[in-house]
């Protein structure tokens, strides 16, 4: 009898995935935009670090947001009070964006009139770190009471991601977090790693967080502009 014939289809789903992210990529730096991947746990603080962010934001670029939920359009309501561009787009169960759920989130939205772009990528630290969407910057939300043990419980996360936004700071002295601890253990599986400390309540570490990522869009734009 023959052996049993094995077929890796995860590693052919992600080689699919990783291609057709690459198109998206492409397309965001052909058109001067950058597309943002901000992903963390349910509660970690993803929608109202949007909130902060766009605030400081959106009177110099021109910002859009794709909410990405299971089945809900709650956080798609919150960001249209802001006023910026807003679509939602529902995964039907699935844990995580993929790159052509999101190419077609972007093809529904419009993008050719965008500078910044940001995806609220599905509540979890497992599957959305896998999948990659063609994001230019991938910020990742840590949030206090989820503990400062969590670069090693969930280490791709981490590994993958540009900025790790220590979110909820103002709580730290109660849930008894160590930010040099959760910062060393970051940098020890991606030393490249930028991390802010922020309060998304008072505000706190969001006008350093903005200034990092306007420059990001400054320089994409001026790429554009000169080519």
């Amino acid at each position: 009898m023959d052996p049993v014939h094995v077929v890796e289809v995860k590693e052919a789903v992600l080689a699919d995935n990783d291609a057709a992210a690459q198109l998206n990529r492409d397309k965001m730096k052909e058109q001067g935009t950058v597309l943002v991947n901000l992903m963390g746990s349910p509660g970690a603080g993803k929608t109202s670090t949007l909130l902060q962010l766009i605030r400081r934001l959106k009177d110099a670029f021109r910002i859009a947001v794709m909410e990405a939920d299971v089945d809900s359009d709650v956080d798609a309501k919150t960001i249209a009070e802001t006023g910026v561009r807003v679509i939602q787009l529902h995964t039907a169960g699935l844990c995580h964006m993929d790159a052509d759920m999101t190419r077609r989130g972007l093809e529904a939205m419009g993008t050719e009139d965008l500078d910044l772009i940001f995806l609220e990528n599905i509540g979890n630290l497992v599957c959305p770190a896998e999948f990659e969407i063609g994001a230019d910057l991938r910020l990742m939300i840590l949030s206090v009471p989820e503990g400062d043990d969590k670069p090693l419980k969930y280490p791709l996360m981490f590994t993958v991601s540009d900025v790790m936004i220590v979110n909820k700071i103002d709580t730290a002295p109660i849930f008894d977090f160590d930010l040099e601890a959760a910062a060393m253990r970051a940098r020890k599986l991606n030393p490249d790693i930028r991390i802010f400390p922020v309060s998304a309540v008072s505000g706190e570490g969001f006008d350093a967080l903005a200034a990092y990522l306007a420059d990001v869009v400054r320089e994409r734009r001026a790429a554009y502009e000169n080519h």
